[in-house]
């Protein structure tokens, strides 16, 4: 197709491939063990797939409304209320979304104006900053301590400024796979008190977390929840990624503003899912015992790497582990992934995409959401490098 010859530019003229694509391209290209895109290998639960497939034959197949069905946002406050003692109004203060990042994007979107300021803790998901960058906002960037991945917040009170509107955090942490502890939101708490600072708290892998440790959503600090937009998806819960089902739970004023933005972005996500998964999260045991169940995965893939060269602070949720690769070579991170990839024929994610300067810290993302022969011919790979 011939090509206008007029000059176009996206206001993200700067804005590359992700770096999940591109490496599950490298991973497919050279037919290499992929733990670099989190995605699991297995199979999602038949019971769900029973119930999704009930309501497309039953014909739930047309849009749902804008908001989401009235059953799972049921659902979802009762399950927030029996995890976490929040009380939510499923009319006016839960919405589902296509998807985690989708509703990352529109609640960047509805409230971040011109001139605005957002504080990101890195290394970050990469579709926090581009969203507050294509509306108008300005990216103020502070990182976890290095090498456990807490959080500074005697930076983060530096970075505060008059004109900071959004707070973005993340816990479990991607693609640290560190938490947040109780004392990261009660100091949060107290120093939001009389600033008018947004907070969006990004917890879509909330069940997933290790060694008896506690996830403490946003949603438990009432002074906090009155400002908090608190992300998930049932995506990374239920093993399907593919099925791209979210949720937003915010108070009443902050959720009307949202779905202004919500309505024209996508409208409505995937009705007979919706369905499916309301029914399915009416008993907390399909979701009570993901952490248990992705521990022992983290565990095994670590045991089975405990002879080769990597490095590991074990992970203390999501379904990620960092491995430091400092004893085998001094390449920057995407050369030494990309070595990895052709060479040896495993894909990991490199670190330093998640930083907005690409900080070389000589480690690599790998995800352990797989079955056990994955990890094994993994394992086996890496242990003779």
């Amino acid at each position: 197709m011939k090509s206008f010859d007029g000059h176009f530019t996206s206001k993200l003229p700067g804005a590359k491939t992700s770096v999940f694509a591109v490496m599950s391209k490298l991973a497919n290209d050279y037919n290499a063990v992929n733990l670099s895109q989190g995605f699991p290998d297995f199979p999602i639960d038949q019971e769900l797939i029973r119930r999704v497939n009930y309501y497309m034959v039953k014909g739930y197949n047309q849009y749902a409304p804008m908001p989401g069905i009235p059953g799972l946002r049921k659902a979802i406050a009762g399950m927030f209320k029996k995890n976490h003692g929040a009380d939510y109004d499923f009319e006016h203060e839960i919405t589902i979304t296509a998807g985690a990042t989708q509703a990352l994007y529109t609640a960047i979107s509805a409230f971040i104006n011109d001139g605005d300021e957002a504080i990101i803790v890195e290394p970050a998901y990469d579709s926090y900053a581009p969203a507050v960058i294509a509306n108008g906002g300005t990216v103020k960037y502070v990182s976890l301590k290095f090498p456990d991945f807490t959080l500074n917040w005697d930076e983060i009170k530096r970075n505060v400024t008059s004109r900071t509107k959004l707070i973005i955090l993340n816990t479990p942490h991607n693609p640290t796979g560190s938490i947040l502890k109780e004392e990261d939101f009660l100091i949060l708490e107290r120093f939001l008190r009389g600033r008018d600072i947004m907070l969006i708290s990004d917890e879509v892998y909330e069940h997933l977390i290790f060694d008896g440790e506690t996830h403490y959503s946003a949603c438990r600090f009432k002074d906090l929840a009155s400002r908090t937009m608190v992300v998930g998806s049932f995506g990374k819960t239920f093993h399907a990624t593919g099925w791209k089902t979210g949720f937003v739970l915010a108070p009443a004023n902050i959720t009307a503003e949202f779905r202004k933005f919500h309505q024209f972005i996508v409208f409505a996500s995937n009705t007979p899912v919706q369905h499916a998964i309301a029914d399915f999260i009416q008993k907390p045991e399909n979701y009570k015992g993901l952490g248990e169940f992705y521990q022992a995965k983290r565990d095994y893939f670590l045991n089975a790497i405990k002879k080769s060269r990597f490095k590991a602070i074990p992970a203390k949720g999501t379904y990620f582990q960092l491995l430091d690769y400092s004893n085998i070579s001094d390449e920057p991170e995407y050369d030494f992934a990309t070595r990895l990839v052709k060479e040896f024929g495993v894909a990991g994610i490199p670190l330093s995409p998640f930083y907005h300067n690409h900080k070389n810290q000589q480690r690599l993302r790998f995800c352990f959401a797989k079955q056990e022969s994955t990890l094994d011919k993994a394992a086996e790979i890496l242990c003779k490098i």
